[in-house]
């Protein structure tokens, strides 16, 4: 080969592993020697290789299991538990992740008595977990483990207890508030489980509930420790609590003692906790680089005065969330409403003070700007250089003075596809629409700001009043309330200025009213050859399918995008679409969510066969449940061979069992595409590996 080691190093490292150890090094020698590189070996990431099984593991750790020092496994559930026995060639591990993997007790005990130089273990905590089984030199091993990031199931410690060395302990809380037989779950500790957990090396403490009661009284079983006494070292305390969690008075003892003795980096608390309180007042940061207030009532004022200390330098903040704080941009909380215009002066602040942000989330709020020229929510944030994920509210892009009232009647531009008589196929939109729009939109605030972003990667634009129809734990949402009155102008010509980030990987699209033919949505597919991921969900009117001729030109570019998620009241899932979807060789996973979709079976399956990458279907429509069971039971008889990851749902979204069918489903899947949600600064950056 003409090429030097190194470049070639370079280009193996694209490669998954299995495909090196188990078929390129068998090529030709050189490449025998370059693939067993310790620079390939060191590190094993299988965590969304979906091809890998149970054999191909097997024969990777008795290649190279003595050369492994990290190995990622996480969200692997289609391996069986016994894949995890495997695990203990690699004597070397300092490194590794089972989140997601079927793990028990035993297989725990067995597997970590062999890694003597481990420290960093994540895993999940299952029903049925038994700490009692863990063997003395697992316990020994885990004594060692300095970070630790554990997802529960079932009321538990885990192997916390035994971390006797901890510096940074994740915890993600996914206990259901009942169980399969409907009896009502308690968040008392299970028998044997009431050994206290050793905090005092503790220096990141990260917490994410589910939504439910029985979270919020584990959790508070692990905070009890914590207001005893708080460790020295402590810099990051996170918890991320959806609705209403109270405050009691552990855990105002937990704060006082942190506003007397620590100096925190990174900061997250419940709502309740902070609004209506001085804490914000007490605490004190060092080098902050992470906050989240989302949801809190935190006014414009107090975030200058109490975070940014009155414009302090704060160059040390890269990341910032602030969804869903409705007053963050006014001077007081106090009589605002909704419709009132931001104070352009409190974001000048933050920009200017925050000046290295590089994830920013703005976004379930009304951010509304005033007339002042020059003092835009666009034009302000458009000094932010370093930005790479953005989530703004749709009324915040809109020029100050367009027009708010309903758009005029284009009988020449819509199709009319009302309800569920949605005809596709046929362009129904101009080709040189896009030019118009182009023309017209050089000169608004948000095609500038786009215009600076460059390098931006992950884009979210969100109506404040969205909400998606399919919630975590409760039934599906039958209505949803009208976008704010200063979004109705947003459509086509905005969407059309995204397609200048080249870099962009990640998009959002949710409420835009003024969709009209979703021409800009072919632009972003021409221009933004690198996205990975797309959701879109009530675009236009709700009661028409307006941009399916520009979604099916859209996605035939789309040679790159892994994820798709699509929401739509009125979406028909039929051939025409499924063709143009085709053309996205590399789509992994999608998932659509329509009350009152129809969809093919036929064309389903052939999208299926077509598509060798997909991995994932979910599909919650208006079908009734016998034609969906039939369609799921065909996909998976005819796929799940062939595919060892192949998870399918197709589900009628208003059915009353929906709630236990989503149960079952990958949390990997339902984290990451089938919940919608705002994931721009949700969690610190490089919160685990």
């Amino acid at each position: 080969m003409e090429f030097s080691d190194e470049i070639l190093l370079h280009i193996l490292s694209y490669v998954p592993c299995t495909d090196l150890v188990l078929n390129v090094r068998r090529t030709c020698r050189k490449l025998a020697t370059l693939c067993l590189d310790k620079s390939l070996t060191h590190t094993v990431l299988l965590q969304k290789d979906y091809k890998v099984n149970k054999d191909k593991v097997k024969q990777l750790m008795r290649d190279i299991g003595k050369e492994i020092y990290q190995l990622n496994m996480a969200g692997c559930y289609w391996l069986p538990s016994s894949t995890i026995d495997h695990v203990t060639r690699c004597k070397n591990l300092v490194k590794l992740n089972l989140s997601g993997c079927h793990v028990t007790s035993l297989r725990l005990s067995k597997m970590l008595s062999s890694l003597q130089h481990l420290r960093s273990l994540a895993i999940d905590v299952n029903p049925g977990f038994d700490a009692s089984q863990l063997s003395s030199e697992c316990k020994a091993t885990l004594s060692r483990v300095s970070e630790l990031k554990q997802t529960l199931y079932t009321p538990s410690y885990g192997v916390v207890p035994c971390c006797t060395s901890l510096e940074k302990l994740l915890l993600y809380f996914e206990i259901l508030d009942r169980s399969r037989e409907g009896f009502m779950l308690s968040g008392q500790l299970m028998v044997g489980e009431s050994n206290v957990p050793h905090y005092q090396n503790l220096r990141i403490f990260y917490a994410r509930l589910a939504p439910g009661y029985v979270n919020q009284e584990v959790v508070r079983l692990y905070l009890a420790v914590l207001s005893d006494r708080t460790p020295e070292n402590l810099h990051a305390f996170l918890i991320s609590a959806p609705g209403s969690f109270a405050e009691t008075g552990a855990t105002k003892n937990l704060l006082d003692s942190m506003a007397r003795n620590v100096r925190l980096d990174a900061l997250q608390l419940p709502k309740a906790w902070i609004n209506g309180s001085g804490l914000l007042q007490h605490l004190k940061f060092n080098n902050p680089f992470y906050f989240s207030f989302s949801r809190c009532t935190l006014s414009g004022g107090h975030l200058i005065q109490r975070v940014i200390n009155g414009g302090k330098d704060l160059k040390s903040l890269t990341s910032l969330n602030l969804s869903g704080c409705v007053h963050c941009l006014a001077p007081e909380s106090l009589f605002r409403k909704a419709e009132d215009d931001i104070d352009s002066s409190i974001l000048e602040s933050l920009v200017v003070s925050c000046c290295n942000l590089r994830h920013l989330n703005l976004s379930a709020a009304h951010h509304h700007s005033s007339e002042s020229i020059g003092n835009h929510l666009c034009q302000l944030l458009s000094r932010l250089k370093h930005l790479l994920s953005l989530a703004l509210p749709v009324c915040s892009i809109t020029d100050v003075g367009a027009s708010v009232e309903k758009p005029p009647s284009t009988p020449n531009l819509v199709p009319q596809t009302f309800g569920r008589k949605v005809r596709i196929g046929v362009q129904t939109y101009p080709r040189n629409l896009g030019d118009q729009t182009n023309q017209k939109i050089e000169s608004s605030v948000f095609w500038a700001l786009m215009g600076s972003l460059r390098f931006l990667e992950t884009l979210e634009i969100i109506g404040s009043s969205f909400s998606s129809a399919m919630p975590r734990n409760e039934p599906a949402i039958r209505n949803s309330l009208p976008p704010c009155v200063r979004a109705q102008s947003v459509g086509d010509s905005e969407v059309a200025a995204i397609s200048q980030l080249t870099y962009l990987q990640s998009l959002t699209l949710a409420q835009l009213p003024n969709i009209l033919t979703g021409s800009g949505l072919v632009n972003i597919g021409l221009q933004c050859q690198h996205l990975r991921t797309l959701s879109l969900a009530n675009l236009g009117m709700m009661g028409k399918v307006v941009y399916m001729s520009a979604l099916m030109d859209m996605l035939k570019h789309c040679k790159c995008l892994r994820d798709l998620r699509l929401e739509q009241p009125y979406f028909c899932a039929g051939a025409q679409f499924f063709q143009a979807l085709s053309h996205c060789s590399s789509l992994q996973r999608l998932c659509i969510v329509s009350r009152s979709g129809t969809l093919q079976s036929d064309a389903v399956m052939s999208f299926m066969a077509s598509c060798l990458e997909v991995i994932m279907c979910h599909m919650f429509m208006g079908e009734s449940l016998t034609v969906c069971r039939n369609l799921q039971q065909s996909i998976v008889r005819s796929f799940q061979a062939e595919r060892p990851a192949l998870n399918v749902v197709i589900f009628p979204l208003l059915h009353e069992d929906l709630t236990e069918v989503i149960r079952d489903v990958p949390m990997r899947h339902l984290d990451e595409i089938t919940l919608f949600k705002s994931r721009v600064a949700e969690e610190p950056p490089n919160l685990w590996w």
